[in-house]
C-alpha cells in the first residue's frame, strides 16, 4: 500500500445544463491530473440545482450519461474518482449518490446519502430533502491502492457514529462531498469537518461547489482538507477553482501512536 498520495478537490459552478456541468467537471479533472493528483473529488450535485423540484428531471439510473463520463474521465487521467453526487433514479425512487471510480474506470462503490437534510432554521435556511430523495441504508468503505476511503454526502457528516463506523472498518481518510449553505456554513462546515478529523485521527475532505448568488440554494463553498490532528492543511474560498496537496498516511499513524484513541475502539461498551 502506498503511504502518500496527491489528492485534489475540485470545487465548481452547477451550469444550466446537466452536459455543461459534466463537461466541466471532466475538464477539472484533467487540470489537477496534470497536477499531479491521484484522487479526485467532485461536490455534492455537481451537475444539478440543488433544488428539489429538479431532482427528478436530472436524474439517471447507474450507469448513465454522467455516470459513463466519469468513469471515463478516470480512466483517461489514471485516478481514483469521488464522482461528487449526482440524482439517481432506481425505479420509483431518488437518492443523492456518489459514485467511485478506479484508474481503470471501474466503479468500485457507490454511497447513498444516508441523513436527509430536512432543516427549518429560524431566520435562515429551510429546505426538504426528504421531499424528493430516499435515504440510503448503508456506509460506502472503498479499497485502494492508498488504503480504504470511508465516502459519505454533506448531511451524514453531523453523525458522528457513521464516520467512527468507517475508521472501526479500515478507513485511513474521510471524504465528503458536500454542499452547506448560508447558514449552516459559517457555523458548522470547519467545525465539523474538524471535529471528524480529531475524533477519528484521519484525513477528512469536504469539497462544496462554488458559491453561485443565482440559484436558489447557495452553497458555502471553502472546499476543506483537515488533518489527522485537526489542522486545516488546505482551503478554497467561495470561488471556483482547485485544491492540490499531499496525504501522508504515514504522519497519520504518527499521531495515533503518540495519541492512541483508536485502541479503546473495541473496548467501548456504551449503549445509547
Amino acid at each position: 500500500m502506498h503511504k502518500e498520495f496527491r489528492l485534489a478537490l475540485i470545487q465548481m459552478k452547477v451550469m444550466e445544463t446537466k452536459e455543461a456541468s459534466v463537461d466541466r467537471a471532466v475538464l477539472n479533472v484533467a487540470r489537477v491530473s496534470e497536477k499531479g493528483a491521484e484522487v479526485v473529488v467532485l461536490p455534492e450535485m455537481f451537475n444539478c440545482p440543488y433544488e428539489t423540484h429538479l431532482f427528478s428531471d436530472y436524474a439517471e439510473e447507474e450507469g448513465g450519461y454522467t455516470w459513463q463520463k466519469l468513469s471515463e474521465a478516470a480512466e483517461r487521467n489514471k485516478v481514483y474518482l469521488i464522482g461528487g453526487s449526482i440524482p439517481e433514479r432506481e425505479e420509483d425512487r431518488l437518492y443523492n449518490t456518489s459514485y467511485i471510480f478506479d484508474p481503470k474506470g471501474k466503479c468500485i462503490g457507490k454511497h447513498r446519502k444516508i441523513h436527509m437534510l430536512d432543516i427549518d432554521i429560524v431566520n435562515g435556511q429551510y429546505f426538504r430533502e426528504s421531499d424528493a430523495l430516499s435515504a440510503g441504508e448503508t456506509p460506502t468503505i472503498v479499497e485502494t491502492e492508498f488504503g480504504k476511503i470511508g465516502v459519505a454526502i454533506c448531511y451524514d457528516i453531523r453523525f458522528p457514529e457513521l464516520s467512527r463506523y468507517m475508521v472501526s472498518k479500515g478507513a485511513g481518510v474521510l471524504i465528503f462531498p458536500a454542499a452547506f449553505n448560508m447558514t449552516t456554513g459559517p457555523a458548522h462546515w470547519e467545525l465539523l469537518l474538524r471535529s471528524r478529523a480529531v475524533d477519528n485521527q484521519v484525513y477528512t475532505v469536504g469539497c462544496a461547489p462554488a458559491r453561485d448568488y443565482d440559484l436558489g440554494y447557495i452553497s458555502y463553498g471553502h472546499s476543506m482538507v483537515v488533518n489527522p490532528w485537526g489542522d486545516v492543511i488546505g482551503e478554497l474560498n467561495e470561488d471556483e477553482g482547485y485544491l492540490v496537496g499531499q496525504i501522508d498516511l504515514e504522519a497519520e499513524q504518527t499521531i495515533r501512536d503518540q495519541l492512541p484513541l483508536l485502541k479503546h475502539l473495541k473496548k467501548e461498551k456504551y449503549t445509547l
